[in-house]
């Protein structure tokens, strides 16, 4: 990268913050303590009233935008939208984002050290959910003098973090953004995350977990389970129109090998995602997807589970979505509505799939910057910092 882009909030420095006081979790265990690492993009103001928070999904991470060294060919995950001048407008808002519980960029997970051994947590490594997640973002906004959220927002797994602490905290958010989210998965989406699983679970050199000891990974399992998501991100029109049936040349081989560009790109994906991501932390995350249902405990009503909530919300879809379908997306926006929550709902038109989210749609970026120019207004930030 020979220049900064203007618009980028350019060269960032990742945060560890450390925490002694445990951690209680949802699964009866405790963490003793840990690690929660962090960036930060724009200024606090003084009132610190201009915070806003970024929860991240699945395989996300902490660098939501710029660059970590001018060497980096990509920007960080959500830099579409965050930056000066974009919809999270950092010359308005102080944006937090950081890598949840139980990952592997460097927040404290199963590659992490346990107190207790001094070996790697591994398997060992505790049940985490989104409410634990929620509480532990808690503390890292304690930590930072952040007594409320401006915003908090999300995408996927992350849409349903701040559907969580609008219920968890209700005091501390004033504004929800739930995009390309659910209430809860649908028995296929589990069903997904269960092959997913098994396929990390029956490689080889999994080892039941301990495959740290036997100094290999499970590779193969992990870059199946990553092939299998990633055809559930994407659209049949985004495939079909990116790789149609085109071949890698002009010749069948009749064979088993890579001959359609999309068997190519799949197993790319695949291999990267091998290399970059601990196999524990994605068994964890989709666990994580899987159990989160507020409305459990309230019989399966979600508009009573909801009552505590007190900020208006943006709740967004796509069209080709089928991951997490706009019909997931009404039946929040219906129990909102049933509850007398506020609510603002778009579907947009997409032909991406659940990566829409990720992507610089216009439509998406109007109503995303619509919303934001709200919760500026609704927060007193009207001008710029």
């Amino acid at each position: 990268m020979t220049e900064m882009p203007r618009e980028s909030v350019g060269l960032v420095t990742p945060i560890t913050a450390h925490f002694d006081d445990p951690l209680e979790l949802a699964c009866g265990k405790t963490l003793p303590a840990y690690d929660l690492v962090y960036e930060t993009y724009g200024t606090l103001n003084a009132e610190r009233s201009n915070a806003v928070l970024i929860c991240h999904a699945l395989s996300g991470h902490h660098h939501a935008a710029g660059y970590h060294s001018s060497e980096d060919r990509k920007p960080g995950w959500w830099d579409a939208h965050i930056g000066p001048g974009k919809s999270i407008d950092t010359e308005r808002f102080f944006v937090v984002s950081l890598n949840n519980l139980g990952g592997c960029h460097g927040s404290t997970g199963p590659t992490s050290l346990n107190p207790a051994t001094g070996e790697a947590w591994g398997p060992d490594f505790p049940m985490v959910t989104v409410i634990d997640w929620v509480h532990s973002q808690a503390r890292l906004a304690d930590r930072l003098g952040i007594e409320r959220f401006a915003a908090i927002i999300g995408g996927s797994l992350g849409g349903m973090q701040v559907l969580q602490w609008a219920l968890s905290y209700p005091e501390r958010i004033a504004h929800a953004g739930v995009i390309a989210a659910t209430p809860k998965l649908s028995a296929q989406n589990i069903a997904f995350n269960e092959v997913a699983r098994q396929a990390i679970r029956s490689d080889p050199d999994f080892f039941d977990g301990h495959y740290a000891d036997h100094d290999t990974l499970p590779r193969r399992g992990l870059k199946l389970a990553r092939m299998i998501g990633h055809i559930t991100y994407l659209s049949e029109d985004a495939m079909g129109n990116k790789f149609g049936r085109d071949l890698r040349s002009q010749d069948l081989n009749f064979g088993y090998g890579e001959e359609f560009q999309v068997e190519s790109y799949l197993r790319y994906q695949g291999d990267t995602f091998s290399s970059s991501f601990d196999a524990h932390t994605y068994l964890l995350m989709t666990k994580a997807l899987d159990y989160f249902d507020p409305a459990a405990n309230h019989d399966g009503d979600l508009a009573a589970a909801l009552a505590p909530a007190r900020c208006p919300f943006l709740v967004v879809s796509f069209t080709s979505d089928w991951r997490f379908t706009p019909s997931r997306s009404r039946e929040l926006v219906d129990a909102l509505i049933r509850a007398g929550k506020p609510v603002s709902y778009a579907n947009i038109e997409s032909s991406h799939g659940h990566d829409a989210f990720l992507l610089p749609e216009p439509r998406y970026q109007a109503v995303f910057a619509a919303f934001m120019d709200r919760v500026a207004d609704d927060e007193g930030l009207e001008g710029r910092l």
